[in-house]
């Protein structure tokens, strides 16, 4: 009897124990499951405050940069992931971010999961100026005005073409291609310019044509020559890696590669090669 009532004793404190070790458990996954991490408006990050932008005005800046199911963009200083997200939920876009703080880190990753776009929206906690983003083909960001300056010479070496969205701030003296606005809040978009710099010569405009582009961004200045006579130079333009500008009022469209530009002029066609290449 004795022997028995041992062994009833030591079972019933073994469940006795596994329930209280269960009961323990369970309740620690509640409480890390309210504990779970909520950004506040204003907090402190490693370069700005955290200040989430407006849903509308994301989907605005997205589309003013004719985001697309081929594209690749890249958010800077990503916080609660909605940019991502919606990049890749609403516009078919892989889409990457970048940010610093690994609890905003982890928390875009679970709304990406809830969402259902955990497979194109990505995020990796990373410094933004320790980290390549030359991949992106659309470049989203909400930072301060020195910290777009401060990255205005990587930006400015990205393939010509790549998007650039701000909201709220600017570059600078580098003017935007487009402005708009959402909800009293604007944003910026700016195309990256190819570079023009430099002597080119032309063929096969119907004339010995010489013309210097002097380039602020995607401004051309210039000067010109015909036979080696001096022409008067105008309208020069850049939208990535296409390039408009007049010679005596003939108007030049073409396309540049490097140090080659191939276009059309008066119904021809023109090929440039710049001086040195």
């Amino acid at each position: 009897m004795h022997s028995n009532w041992r062994a009833a004793s030591v079972m019933a404190l073994t469940l006795l124990s596994s329930a209280i070790t269960f009961s323990g458990t369970a309740a620690a996954q509640t409480t890390a499951a309210t504990k779970e991490y909520t950004p506040s408006v204003g907090q402190e990050g490693k370069d700005v405050i955290w200040v989430p932008t407006p849903q509308s005005l994301v989907d605005r800046m997205l589309t003013m940069a004719g985001v697309k199911p081929t594209d690749y963009v890249i958010d800077l200083g990503s916080g609660d992931g909605r940019t991502v997200i919606t990049a890749a939920k609403k516009f078919g876009a892989p889409a990457l971010g970048i940010e610093y703080n690994p609890d905003m880190v982890e928390l875009a990753k679970r709304a990406a999961e809830k969402e259902g776009v955990a497979g194109k929206a990505q995020f990796v906690k990373a410094d933004i100026f320790q980290t390549d983003f030359s991949k992106a083909t659309v470049l989203t960001m909400y930072l301060l005005p020195s910290l777009n300056v401060k990255l205005r010479p990587t930006i400015l070496n990205l393939k010509p073409g790549t998007r650039i969205v701000s909201h709220a701030f600017t570059m600078d003296d580098w003017q935007p291609d487009q402005v708009d606005s959402s909800e009293g809040r604007t944003a910026y978009m700016w195309i990256v310019p190819a570079k023009v710099g430099g002597t080119w010569k032309l063929d096969g405009a119907g004339r010995n044509v010489e013309t210097t582009f002097t380039q602020q961004y995607q401004n051309i200045g210039g000067s010109a020559k015909i036979d080696g006579k001096v022409a008067q130079f105008s309208s020069g333009k850049l939208r990535g890696d296409t390039i408009t500008f007049a010679i005596d009022g003939r108007e030049y469209t073409g396309r540049v590669a490097g140090d080659k530009i191939e276009g059309t002029v008066a119904g021809g066609k023109f090929t440039a090669t710049r001086s040195g290449s």
